[in-house]
């Protein structure tokens, strides 16, 4: 998404669900870390691709995800991203 099409990245609403129920609900700006603060940090040990995905904690509402759960995790004004959870075979 380019930044021109978002305003203040710093006020986005965050919404995770699980098998359609809400489980976390948030926004941006109750991160501890701005987004340059965060990018310039990760930029001295990584060159930074576009596409990559920069995992930055999570809001309240976690707990445990079971084999056939599907994770529905957004981003106001950029997307959604749907996985399903998949036991790992050893």
């Amino acid at each position: 998404v380019p930044s021109s099409k978002i305003n203040d990245p710093h006020n986005l609403t965050i919404e995770l669900k699980i098998n359609g129920q809400t489980k976390q609900f948030s926004n941006t700006k109750h991160m501890l870390f701005k987004i340059p603060q965060i990018l310039e940090y990760l930029s001295k040990f990584v060159t930074l691709q576009r596409g990559d995905i920069i995992a930055t904690g999570t809001p309240s509402g976690i707990g445990p995800i079971q084999p056939g759960d599907v994770l529905e995790a957004s981003i106001e004004k950029i997307g959604t991203i749907t996985h399903e959870v998949i036991l790992e075979r050893k």
